[in-house]
């Protein structure tokens, strides 16, 4: 167990009021993190604090934040450290697809915001976060990319160009950082039943197609991220940087 032991640790996580982003909190929570929860609204993030901390466990908070928002960002940083302290893991989650069709005729606004949301956000809070880590010489960051990143999409390039652009980021992050102890990997999901991703499955038919090319015969589930967010912000995979983890199922094994 003391691989996995957080006891002491601090984690921040975007994009973390439901979904994948509670399951990975509250694995790190139960594993004797403090973490601090953050999404847009503020009364989902008390209703999903209150319900890690009834475990009895590691604590949570919970402090909204557009991460679109560089000031926002550094506002959520800065409320980290006054009430959990510096910060040894971060799960930068959050992540948007404002737009449904050709990156030939996507407009600009669009675009811009799913870059920004999307690999930007996450770039900042890498800077904002870094200096903990690189005070203590070890820290642990991970970014939600996506199984879109490996191929083309008519319909969601844009969203599979901007995480392949951040699978870019967590490399050359790994890169830079990696002489003071720091590791940067990203989490490639394949089709997870979420919120936001409701338009993908929640359809018999299709989810049923779906279902059919992936070896597990399953959707992927919000538990299913859990363990392997206890397992990069531990000791257990202190060896391991810039990787692109593919959890899908099978359904992607030959990409």
């Amino acid at each position: 167990m003391s691989l996995f032991d957080l006891t002491g640790k601090v984690a921040l996580l975007t994009g973390a009021s439901k979904g994948m982003g509670l399951a990975m909190a509250t694995a790190l929570a139960e594993h004797g993190a403090t973490v601090v929860i953050s999404a847009r609204k503020q009364d989902q993030l008390d209703k999903a604090a209150e319900g890690i901390n009834a475990l009895g466990k590691g604590k949570a908070i919970g402090i909204s934040c557009n991460v679109g928002h560089k000031d926002q960002l550094q506002a959520l940083v800065d409320q980290t450290h006054e009430k959990a302290g510096k910060i040894d893991v971060v799960i930068g989650n959050a992540g948007v697809n404002p737009y449904y069709g050709k990156t030939s005729d996507i407009p600009d606004d669009a675009y811009r915001k799913t870059m920004d949301a999307n690999v930007l956000s996450n770039l900042w809070l890498a800077k904002m976060v870094a200096p903990d880590m690189v005070e203590k010489g070890a820290g642990s960051m991970a970014f939600t990319s996506s199984i879109g990143a490996f191929k083309p999409s008519v319909m969601l390039g844009t969203y599979g160009m901007s995480k392949l652009a951040l699978i870019g980021l967590v490399r050359n992050l790994a890169a830079e950082f990696g002489p003071d102890g720091l590791r940067f990997n990203a989490i490639c999901p394949g089709l997870v039943k979420t919120e936001f991703a409701r338009e993908l499955w929640d359809n018999p038919e299709v989810a049923k197609r779906i279902e059919e090319e992936i070896p597990l015969r399953r959707l992927g589930e919000p538990d299913d991220f859990a363990g392997l967010a206890v397992f990069l912000a531990s000791d257990a995979s202190k060896y391991m940087t810039g990787q692109a983890l593919t959890v899908c199922g099978g359904s992607n094994m030959w990409t």
